[in-house]
């Protein structure tokens, strides 16, 4: 591996480390963002649907912008959003506006949509070059950015920090390390050429009509909504469904983290020796067992263990799914950003409908959904199998 591409696998490695650091701030002061606007759990339902709406708009955005401009701006203009919704978050819970912190997680969204896509372009594009299986470790250091933040979270929630000044520090760490990486991704990764560059005969049917791809786009559909409803509402899943206090529920979803990233990490060496059908498939079920756990049995102890249960099974399954995406067919860049793109549509749906059968059936209850996309996906599975070698035939004269 030349330093090069060494340097470049490590600034997408920061890359993703920075988003997960952020989304963890955050969801790790969820309870005493809640207490201090004052929403109940639908109202909470409704401030995050600013998150899933600037999540749409930036997925929506971010394919056609990487392909007419290249991943590496659609990064930075991500990273940058993602930063300062933090901070207008930490403004909003501040001064006690649901409507501010909305507006926050708006942003944040939009960076994290936008961005999430652009990234995975470039990191698919990084594990090419290397040949061997890196997404997994990529989506690893979002990961470990989730459980730094998360145990930071922890205890500046238990000695009651101002939410402002800590969202605010996360803010400026993330400009900084943006501005010291970003010049080792290179520019024009995933831009596709025009019409008038293109050779005779080089028009290719589009990527959504294939049902290869589209399957494993539902794959990566329940597998994000399992780590995405974590994200958004595990801590008071601990605190309102379980009885646990804020830092205890704060410490759950920490564990729920480093699972993730423990599976991250260590997943790489499955997919390689199991295949990444089998991964996935496993991945699934793992994640199914946890979820069922947290909804049906009514101890603490337990759901504790099934959060590590649930961070393990949702590990694999975004990052493999989008490799599996990106060797499904031709044109691997834009096989990537459907697939994020139909993964992502996960932050749409989740936070708001989750948080209106929480109201209704309590948070537990609304996990059901969820459980039921989880236990399906593994059905889907297959479609992550490598595809069958072409054979050329010959035919006589």
């Amino acid at each position: 591996m030349t330093t090069e591409l060494a340097l470049r696998r490590t600034a997408v490695f920061a890359l993703f480390f920075l988003p997960g650091l952020t989304i963890s701030s955050w969801v790790s002061r969820t309870p005493d963002v809640r207490d201090l606007v004052g929403a109940s759990t639908a109202q909470m339902g409704l401030i995050l649907f600013g998150l899933a709406a600037g999540s749409m708009i930036g997925i929506l955005c971010s394919g056609p912008l990487v392909a007419l401009r290249g991943a590496r701006p659609v990064i930075v203009a991500g990273t940058t959003a993602v930063a300062a919704g933090a901070g207008i978050i930490g403004v909003g819970a501040g001064t006690g506006s649901g409507l501010v912190v909305a507006l926050g997680l708006g942003l944040f969204g939009l960076g994290m949509g936008g961005g999430e896509v652009a990234l995975n372009v470039e990191g698919a594009e990084v594990e090419r070059l290397l040949g061997r299986s890196t997404m997994p470790a990529m989506h690893g250091f979002f990961s470990l950015g989730t459980v730094i933040g998360a145990l930071g979270g922890m205890g500046l929630t238990a000695v009651e920090f101002p939410v402002l000044v800590h969202l605010a520090a996360v803010a400026a760490v993330v400009l900084a390390a943006l501005i010291l990486v970003i010049r080792h991704v290179p520019p024009g990764v995933g831009r596709r050429a025009g019409a008038a560059d293109r050779a005779p005969g080089a028009e290719r049917a589009p990527v959504w009509r294939d049902t290869k791809l589209l399957l494993i786009g539902c794959v990566i559909l329940a597998m994000a909504m399992a780590e995405g409803t974590a994200n958004d509402w595990l801590p008071l899943v601990m605190v309102d469904g379980h009885g646990f206090d804020p830092a205890l529920g704060s410490a759950v979803y920490a564990a729920f983290a480093a699972a993730m990233t423990v599976g991250r990490f260590v997943g790489g060496r499955a997919v390689d020796r199991f295949g990444r059908a089998a991964a996935l498939c496993a991945s699934a079920l793992i994640g199914a067992a946890g979820l069922a756990l947290v909804i049906f049995v009514d101890h603490q102890a337990v759901a504790a263990a099934a959060a590590v249960l649930w961070g393990l099974g949702a590990s694999l399954g975004f990052p493999v799914a989008l490799s599996a995406a990106g060797d499904s067919g031709d044109d691997s860049a834009a096989r990537v950003a459907l697939a994020a793109t139909v993964g992502y549509v996960a932050f749409l749906v989740g936070p708001p409908s989750l948080g209106y059968l929480g109201e209704h059936f309590g948070l537990r209850q609304a996990l059901l959904p969820v459980l039921v996309l989880v236990v399906a996906a593994t059905f889907a599975t297959p479609a992550a199998r490598p595809r069958a070698p072409r054979v050329l035939e010959r035919h006589g004269g």
